[in-house]
């Protein structure tokens, strides 16, 4: 006869424990436990008992005399959908992450541990006592006495094995409501408000109980009875009183003080009402393409491809409208939290108190209740950054991507998720559709779109017929012969002045992302690059080398430029600061901010920011990437970007498509307004094609040069990527490991006949980023083909993970990351 046993994740993070265990079922529990619900288990040699979750229940044929039981359910009801356990289990495969971390992500934030279920009574139901079983009569009156019962407390006092079913049916019935909260030093927050407790007496009444000389006690008794129930907050301030007054108040038993929930929101208050746009016939036919391929059933993949200021947006916000009005819900994702200021003011001005925000800059507090604001059902829309992609919801319709060429779409913490992988990947398990929109699409993305993967949809005008900002390239090579050896050049420096004459904004944009050192000339241009990769040599100071981190090649870095013969080759860079003093002292009367990561890591100052900006009290914005994403300053009407070179020169198989799309977004900030705008972009390679592209808005000749590209040297999207780096603080050990590692890879794929693939396999190098926080750092880099790509996943899986808590490999620890951002 089979048993049913359920697999359990424990919550432990050691590897050797990162697999599911097999426990048996108590036969009054197997009607009870469900998938996604905490249970307490014996573990171990000790028996310890420890918590752990159900990921599977499943019929057992062995011998179940060998199998320990589960000990407890700590949950009513399951904590994760099935659904979203799903989607856990195959982040876990996709990513090679462990079961814990993949579950975290889409668990309720906080401690798995501190998960509580709470039940209380619904007071807004009435019900007959006679319709109400004993079983049941006993848990309304304990709820009664106690207000709210966490589930284990209530199992303890009623002591029925058959409890859930008798919570359950009360729930059916509407008597009682239950919550799931987490356990934290941050609590429900509650405030006091006070009422008339003799509502039903006339004012009169009520003012000849009180003494004629208590002025302040009448004047809260008349503002009580005229405004009902008030926050005290709001009473004290209104009557201008004190807190004794309504002390008095409640001893003479005139009125009440009840503490009511209230729910911390991350939305700022006094958003205007953001007006529904009539949309152009482009925009039309988009959203009409979009909702009838969706009732058709003839696909759920749509990438938007519009210009900078084309309308995205409005298109985004017309979907949800008619995707509410069916009952289904929508995640909107929008990059980082730069963008959530602004697009936030936009949501909640179209659909109020319907919206809920998710992203990394929210206190504990206020995460935890927007968490529960969406598992309770109370919003139907969700914009948040990257994790936002997670929401709890039941029922939903619709993820929206924008600006889905951003890197901060990709995680750098386990699990190394995708969230553009992951949307895509939920829509299918629920049936919801999922539209990508930019103006610079990644590669990647437009090559599934031409391919028939995913719909394309093009808006390749402004709103309004605007013009896109004209975009002027300066060859810093011709200012250095000039004699100029400033870090602006002479265009830049007077179209500065004219708008500051002119009254109108400029942003100065300072290219850094994942900066890196290359080595090149400024007099020519040229770029020190490795022949077999295509990719920029990265120069290391402490040894005065040129390394080339995808295939390993080293080289001395030239003395004078090979090109031309010039000896102005040297390293590159400069920060936002030493741009800052330079720009305060040539325009010492100008009012300047500067943008970027030490400026807004308090929370609220990047919104203060764009606040001064919006109102005009900032001359020029001095940023990083932070500024390139979907602002919209109508006084801005000059761009200045001071190296475009940075990002042309990472050592990265992504420079070329990261510099067209970060110059394309950076000049989409100008002439949103009712003012051109113009774009100088400062450049030692003024003939490097993403440059030359981005100047002509060319977005299609761009991709079909770059394209032949990675063909040719077999980058995404026809290759995948899997990196892994090896870290720790002994650089003599790391390299050893990394040699170890490496060994072991081709041993395995000898064993299964797949030898061939070595030549896919490059490595061990020291990283990029050789050392970081203490720790040196080498790296392996296999590229594969769709079709082995599963097969090398398991590889490094069993060569990697399972074997990390080997002897040899004590303080080193291993970062697995499939198709990243970049190799630095």
């Amino acid at each position: 006869m089979s048993t049913m046993v359920a697999k359990v994740i424990v919550d432990n993070r050691s590897s050797k424990t990162d697999k599911p265990y097999t426990y048996a079922i108590k036969k009054d529990m197997e009607e009870d436990l469900k998938q996604g619900m905490r249970v307490l288990v014996p573990f171990g040699r000790g028996n310890r008992y420890i918590k752990g979750l159900v990921i599977k229940i499943e019929k057992y044929n062995g011998n179940i005399s060998k199998l320990k039981y589960i000990k407890d359910l700590l949950d009513d009801k399951p904590i994760i959908s099935e659904k979203m356990l799903e989607l856990s289990l195959w982040m876990k495969e996709n990513y090679l992450s462990s079961y814990l971390d993949s579950l975290y992500a889409v668990m309720p934030p906080g401690d798995f541990k501190k998960i509580n279920t709470y039940i209380y009574i619904n007071d807004k139901q009435s019900f007959n006592m006679e319709q109400i079983s004993p079983k049941e009569k006993n848990i309304i009156s304990i709820l009664n006495d106690k207000k709210k019962v966490s589930f284990s407390e209530l199992k303890k006092e009623v002591k029925d094995n058959n409890i859930r079913k008798h919570i359950k049916k009360l729930e059916e019935k509407g008597i009682i409501l239950t919550s799931l909260e987490i356990e934290t030093k941050i609590h429900k927050k509650y405030e006091k408000y006070i009422t008339l407790k003799n509502d039903n007496m006339k004012l009169e009444e009520i003012l000849s109980k009180i003494d004629n000389r208590a002025f302040k006690q009448q004047e809260v008794i008349k503002f009580l009875y005229e405004a009902g129930e008030t926050s005290l907050k709001k009473l004290l301030k209104e009557t201008n009183t004190s807190n004794s007054v309504v002390k008095s108040l409640e001893k003479k038993g005139e009125i009440k003080i009840i503490e009511k929930e209230v729910l911390r929101s991350p939305i700022p208050n006094g958003i205007s009402q953001y007006k529904k746009h009539k949309l152009t016939d482009k925009q039309e036919y988009c959203l009409n393409e979009i909702l009838d391929t969706i009732r058709n059933e003839e696909g759920n993949k749509f990438l938007i491809h519009g210009v900078t200021g084309s309308g995205k947006t409005e298109i985004y916000l017309q979907l949800i409208e008619n995707l509410i009005k069916s009952g289904k819900q929508a995640i909107v994702l929008v990059p980082e939290i730069s963008l959530t200021p602004q697009t936030v003011e936009r949501f909640v001005g179209r659909f109020g108190q319907k919206v809920a925000v998710l992203h990394s800059r929210l206190s504990y507090g206020e995460r935890f209740d927007e968490w529960r604001r969406i598992k309770e059902g109370k919003v139907n829309i969700v914009v948040g950054a990257r994790s936002a992609v997670f929401a709890p919801f039941n029922n939903l319709g619709l993820i929206i991507i924008d600006e889905e060429h951003e890197n901060s779409y990709k995680s750098s913490m386990n699990p190394k998720y995708n969230a553009i992988e992951v949307a895509e990947k939920r829509c299918e398990l629920e049936g919801a559709s999922l539209v990508l929109g930019t103006a610079t699409p990644s590669l990647e993305t437009y090559y599934r779109a031409k391919s028939g993967e995913i719909k394309l949809l093009t808006l390749s005008d402004r709103i309004n017929n605007k013009k896109l900002p004209t975009m002027n390239i300066v060859d810093m090579r011709e200012e250095l012969n000039s004699g100029n050896r400033s870090i602006l050049s002479v265009d830049l420096y007077d179209a500065i002045e004219e708008n500051l004459k002119n009254n109108k904004q400029t942003i100065l944009f300072l290219n850094r992302r994942g900066y890196s050192t290359f080595i090149s000339c400024r007099k020519c241009g040229y770029v020190a690059k490795c022949e077999n990769c295509d990719i920029s040599l990265t120069y290391h100071f402490s040894e005065n080398k040129l390394k080339c981190h995808y295939c390993g090649m080293v080289t001395s870095p030239p003395r004078i430029c090979p090109e031309c013969g010039s000896k102005y080759i040297k390293y590159f860079g400069s920060g936002t600061q030493k741009i800052e003093e330079i720009v305060k002292k040539l325009f010492p009367y100008s009012r300047i901010a500067r943008m970027d990561v030490d400026t807004t890591s308090r929370k609220g100052s990047h919104a203060r920011i764009l606040k001064s900006m919006k109102n005009g009290d900032i001359d020029i914005l001095i940023g990083t990437q932070m500024i390139t994403k979907g602002l919209d300053f109508p006084l801005v009407t000059l761009v200045g970007i001071i190296a475009a070179d940075t990002s042309l020169n990472l050592p990265d198989f992504r420079s070329s498509e990261k510099t067209f799309q970060l110059l394309t977004q950076v000049g989409g900030r100008a002439g949103r307004g009712d003012f051109e705008g113009q774009v100088i972009v400062q450049t030692y390679s003024p003939e490097h094609f993403s440059i030359q592209m981005a100047k002509e808005h060319d977005y299609i000749q761009f991709y079909n040069k770059e394209i032949l590209l990675r063909k040719e040297f077999e980058y995404p999207p026809f290759m995948d990527i899997i990196t892994i780096v090896m870290y720790g603080r002994d650089r003599n050990k790391v390299s050893k490991v990394s040699k170890k590692i490496y060994s072991k890879i081709l041993e395995k794929l000898k064993e299964i006949n797949k030898g061939e693939l070595a030549k896919n396999i490059f490595g061990p190098n020291p990283a990029p980023l050789e050392k970081l926080k203490n720790n040196y750092r080498w790296q392996i880099i296999i590229k594969s083909d769709k079709e082995n790509l599963k097969m090398l996943k398991n590889v490094v899986s069993r060569v990697c993970i399972y074997n990390s808590q080997n002897k040899e490999y004590k303080d080193i620890k291993f970062s697995i990351d499939v198709n990243p951002n970049s190799i630095l």
